[in-house]
């Protein structure tokens, strides 16, 4: 099912790692270049074949790139080794570095929204090789305070977290998937997600992935500060019934940040664009349209 899967995109070597990529050239014609592309972000523990129902609507319009995080999907995962989201935002920032456009939107997921606030923070500090256009989060732990992980992801993440490796069978993490949703995704994408996280030995990995958790602990004054002061329009998608990420995270996200778009889809748990894609593709295309708009009203 991995060979299948594998026509959607291509083998990248970015930063002396391998990293799987979707790409797709939206409505540019022959010889020009987009003035805005976007920057898809997955999640953990699947890959950017989640973006799969919305990637047609959104490349009618732009250009797309969505690279599968070191250490899931199709990309490599090397072993041992200590995985960092500073890691994973330095090789998204090289993967950009090779484009000729200039301006990313982001749209990020879970793990992907603590990858998208590190670009961000670069961003306002000047350290990121392209200019971000709006940012698009849906449900994640951006802030740790209103994260509430399953207790299999905190067992992972634990110092016993090696040991249960094996123990982590397929009904066990369709189960953990199911439970954070409410919507049934799109027929065969749970045994899709299952064979794309035992790619290369994938399973093994987990545990140092899951290190994020711990980070967003870590970087959350900085880059909470990066959300607060950049000028860049921002809009957190949420799925209220997550468990993990629901309800509880976007009100303190309309707490701590105002000034930002948010919007509920009521009915909808941890999978926004798999559970109710129509929606998000109508409300990220519309957020995306007021974006290049601000960016040509400042050019």
């Amino acid at each position: 099912m991995t060979t299948d899967i594998r026509r959607f995109g291509c083998d990248l070597e970015i930063g002396g790692r391998r990293l799987f990529l979707r790409a797709a050239r939206g409505p540019v014609a022959d010889g020009e270049t987009a003035s805005s592309g976007i920057l898809l972000i997955h999640g953990f523990p699947t890959s950017s074949h989640d973006w799969l129902p919305i990637w047609p609507g959104l490349a009618a319009r732009y250009p797309l790139l969505a690279p599968d995080l070191l250490g899931l999907g199709l990309s490599e995962k090397p072993f041992p080794h200590r995985y960092t989201v500073l890691e994973q935002a330095e090789l998204i920032d090289l993967l950009l570095s090779q484009s000729d456009i200039t301006h990313w939107h982001v749209l990020a997921h879970d793990l992907g929204d603590s990858v998208a606030q590190e670009l961000l923070a670069r961003h306002e500090e000047g350290r990121l090789s392209v200019r971000l256009g709006g940012l698009c989060f849906l449900n994640g732990g951006l802030f740790p305070e209103a994260h509430r992980p399953l207790l299999v992801q905190r067992l992972l993440a634990s110092p016993i977290g090696p040991a249960l490796i094996p123990l982590l069978g397929q009904k066990a993490f369709e189960r953990s998937l199911r439970r954070i949703c409410r919507q049934p995704w799109p027929e065969g994408t749970l045994q899709q997600a299952w064979q794309l996280l035992n790619h290369e030995q994938g399973r093994r990995v987990l545990p140092s992935v899951l290190g994020y958790i711990e980070e967003r602990r870590e970087h959350r004054r900085r880059w909470l500060r990066a959300m607060g002061e950049t000028n860049l329009p921002m809009l957190l998608i949420n799925g209220p019934e997550d468990p993990v990420s629901g309800s509880h995270l976007a009100d303190r996200f309309a707490e701590l940040l105002p000034n930002a778009q948010l919007l509920r889809l009521p009915g909808v748990g941890h999978y926004p664009q798999l559970e109710a894609p129509q929606a998000v593709l109508k409300a990220t295309r519309d957020f995306f349209a007021r974006a290049d708009a601000a960016l040509a009203a400042t050019a």
